[in-house]
């Protein structure tokens, strides 16, 4: 029953995944139009701004789930240390948990800094585009970060179930 009820909370996740990558695709679409007509209204210097933050994004957003994700493994790991733990892998745990810390604060700066140039951008585009494109603009940034993140858990939670799966057929004679 357990096997059954993972392969079908699988089969859920894999449905869901295949949502979320074509949503994926088609507000990559929308960038694609907004990009377009950026280059077609801004000059030359601010639409490279505009291109760089845009970039910039989703390798920002990325960065943190996936540092937060790896912060999660260690803590769960240093939660599961008892007595017969030895000193080695409790230290090798401890140090990798004070690295991801540290990467982590360095990738919020990077997200504050990041949330100070979109701030510039909306106000170079709001000289440029209408009220509805500046809401297209902003709904975009907003569905982009979104979607991001609902990637990233959709992958974690896959991960989690395939592991637990393989983990409980390999247990069974």
């Amino acid at each position: 029953e357990l096997i059954s009820s993972l392969r079908t909370k699988l089969q859920t996740l894999w449905e869901e995944r295949e949502l979320v990558l074509s949503e994926a695709r088609e507000c990559a679409e929308r960038g694609e139009e907004l990009e377009a007509m950026v280059q077609d209204v801004c000059k030359p210097n601010e639409f490279e701004r505009y291109m760089m933050f845009i970039g910039d994004l989703e390798k920002v957003v990325s960065l943190l789930l996936c540092l937060s994700s790896r912060l999660a493994r260690v803590q769960n790991a240093m939660r599961r240390i008892d007595g017969n733990t030895d000193a080695e892998e409790k230290q090798s745990l401890n140090e990798r948990h004070k690295l991801l810390s540290r990467q982590r604060e360095d990738a919020k700066d990077l997200k504050e800094n990041l949330d100070r140039r979109e701030r510039v951008v909306s106000g170079i585009l709001a000289k440029y585009l209408t009220d509805q494109q500046l809401q297209d603009y902003r709904r975009f940034v907003q569905v982009k970060t979104f979607l991001l993140i609902e990637q990233k858990d959709l992958e974690e939670q896959i991960k989690f179930f395939e592991e637990q799966l393989e983990s409980l057929e390999k247990s069974i004679p």
